[in-house]
């Protein structure tokens, strides 16, 4: 069983996503207004959240922000169709995914699927946390965490995701395909950002290596690489 927060000002959405959920193996708690969400996804008692943006008080970005203060919990978020912006905000500011109103919820499903995927480790993974290192890069697997120069760094599951994939293949270009498939679990879109948003988050947080040089290059009509003789 999962443990899934909701957040929404919508009561009857939430009733159907509840019921929906429910039926998938979820258990859901659903609130109604920003100042108890952010209170309840502080919490620590859910694996993850699903925010909408619009949120009487204070809306789904304000309390984004304040909750990536505190919690790495994975976050996706509800914007309205058409609000291409809000999407990348969203993304930028720490949100893992999102998801555009109104939505099927078999999309929902899938959506969160793929969150637990990049968040859970396999219960016959081997005792021994693998480490992918390159450069002053480590990348504990099983632990989840990442070092750079001794140091831990906060990331969210798509950008913890995404960098393993990229040092897995350091040195060599990894498409927009390939990210969006491994990483989002979904099929690349020319129109669907987040795959651009997520490394340039990456890379703000990663830093720049030696001299400047960037640790992810973006490789002109394929994807990126991660720099294998990088170090700061």
């Amino acid at each position: 069983m999962s443990d899934i927060l909701v957040i929404d000002d919508d009561v009857e959405l939430c009733e159907v996503l509840t019921e929906y959920l429910t039926q998938e193996g979820f258990r859901i708690e659903s609130v109604h207004d920003g100042a108890t969400g952010l209170e309840r996804a502080c919490s620590g008692a859910h694996r993850l959240v699903v925010l909408d943006v619009m949120l009487p008080g204070a809306n789904g970005f304000d309390l984004l922000r304040r909750l990536r203060e505190t919690s790495r919990v994975p976050v996706l978020m509800l914007t309205a169709r058409g609000h291409d912006v809000d999407r990348i905000v969203g993304l930028e500011m720490g949100a893992d995914d999102y998801l555009a109103k109104p939505f099927n919820p078999r999309e929902l499903v899938a959506r969160i699927r793929a969150i637990q995927r990049r968040t859970e480790v396999p219960h016959a993974a081997p005792v021994r946390d693998e480490i992918l290192v390159v450069g002053d890069v480590e990348l504990h697997v099983a632990a989840r965490t990442v070092l750079v120069r001794g140091a831990e760094l906060a990331l969210t599951t798509a950008e913890l995701a995404l960098l393993e994939l990229l040092l897995r293949h350091a040195g060599q270009v990894v498409s927009r395909d390939a990210l969006s498939e491994k990483v989002l679990g979904r099929r690349f879109s020319p129109f669907d950002r987040s795959v651009d948003v997520h490394v340039s988050n990456l890379r703000k947080k990663l830093g720049p290596g030696a001299n400047g040089r960037e640790r992810i290059k973006t490789v002109r009509g394929l994807g990126y690489a991660y720099a294998r003789d990088v170090r700061a």
